[in-house]
């Protein structure tokens, strides 16, 4: 039997899901099984990428922005009911499957039910401080709560300045349990020519994902250079259609977007923080604009701006002549520090818990 890892990401968006991708390589690499679990299209997704892998479903936690910034912070207090229910039925299943597939470690990125008393449990999260505006006491001191159930906490951020996540992913009083290991990135930068003048990328819950790609697609013509644009819908195959200078993708693979990034001047994106980690392995400029209501990506893009790195904008305030600002910005410093994956999956070699 080999060495088995349960490694769960959440399905908000594709973020959790594809920085998950170099830690199931590292795990390969390293002589470990990895047992992938997640849904929707974070499932879909892994599962193009890892056809070899066992792949399991996990409930949904039904995740759905509101069509209104302000609504947000109420539509998830509404389906706070659905994720509970989540979170019980995925504790149910892990206590199975650490015994059906014989399981010696299990990460989880912010599936909060995924973890266990018998094996090693990790947990990836960017966000030790989870910012909800006025609640982000409460909400901070919760997810804290759960963080302290797993036997490790691993961040995915340098922990001295500078850094990306600022007070998102560091403590003044930091617990004993926490690791930075560093930015993920799947993708590796590449010194090849230039194809594109701007690449878009979508990314993210609906309804928002669809509110901004009509967005753009309306005022698309604003712009005049050559543009991939890249929606974001992860579907059974991949559709490729051309407009004028714009040629549009449903979605790309882990391959296929590497080089795409690599072979465009400059990003239009979200300000997720897998996003982030991106641009700044491939040392992209690129212009963000936060989903709406969502006080992380906010943050995130206030933070990159006042530190120089990126421009940003509201959903409602963007037009395409603001791209330009990203003359006026500088790239963001990486360590270049490897991962060490050894290191961290040696946790996994313990004999168990009591």
């Amino acid at each position: 039997m080999g060495k088995n890892v349960l490694i769960a990401p959440l399905n908000w968006g594709l973020g959790h899901a594809t920085r998950c991708i170099p830690i199931v390589k590292g795990l390969e690499e390293s002589g470990y099984t990895p047992i992938i679990a997640s849904d929707g299209q974070a499932l879909v997704l892994l599962r193009k990428e890892f056809p070899h892998l066992k792949a399991l479903e996990l409930p949904s936690y039904e995740v759905e922005y509101a069509k209104e910034g302000a609504d947000f912070k109420w539509k998830m207090l509404k389906n706070m009911p659905t994720i509970i229910e989540a979170i019980l039925a995925e504790k149910k299943m892990v206590k199975k499957w650490v015994k059906e597939h014989n399981l010696i470690g299990i990460i989880s990125d912010n599936r909060l039910g995924v973890f266990s008393k018998k094996v090693q449990s990790v947990f990836i999260t960017h966000q030790l401080n989870v910012l909800t505006g006025n609640t982000t006491w409460i909400s901070s001191k919760l997810h804290q709560r759960i963080i302290k159930k797993f036997d490790e906490c691993w961040i995915p951020d340098y922990e001295d300045i500078p850094n990306l996540t600022g007070k998102m992913g560091h403590l003044k009083s930091p617990f004993e349990h926490i690791k930075y290991i560093g930015p993920l990135s799947r993708f590796e930068k590449k010194e090849i020519p230039k194809n594109y003048d701007l690449m878009i990328i979508l990314s993210g819950p609906e309804p928002q994902r669809s509110i901004l790609e009509n967005i753009l697609k309306e005022h698309i013509h604003e712009y005049a250079g050559k543009v991939v644009f890249i929606s974001g819908k992860i579907e059974s195959r991949q559709k490729k259609t051309q407009i004028d200078l714009v040629t549009y993708y449903n979605f790309m693979t882990s391959e296929q977007l590497e080089q795409t990034f690599n072979e465009s001047n400059l990003v239009l994106c979200r300000s997720g923080y897998t996003t982030i980690m991106d641009l700044i392995k491939l040392e992209k400029k690129a212009f963000l604009i936060p989903t709406p209501g969502q006080f992380e990506q906010e943050y995130l893009a206030k933070r990159l701006k006042k530190n120089g790195h990126f421009p940003f904008a509201k959903q409602d305030e963007f037009n395409f002549h603001k791209i330009f600002e990203t003359d006026l910005y500088q790239l963001f410093q990486q360590k270049n520090e490897p991962i060490h994956w050894k290191n961290l999956f040696c946790l996994f070699e313990s004999k168990g818990k009591l």
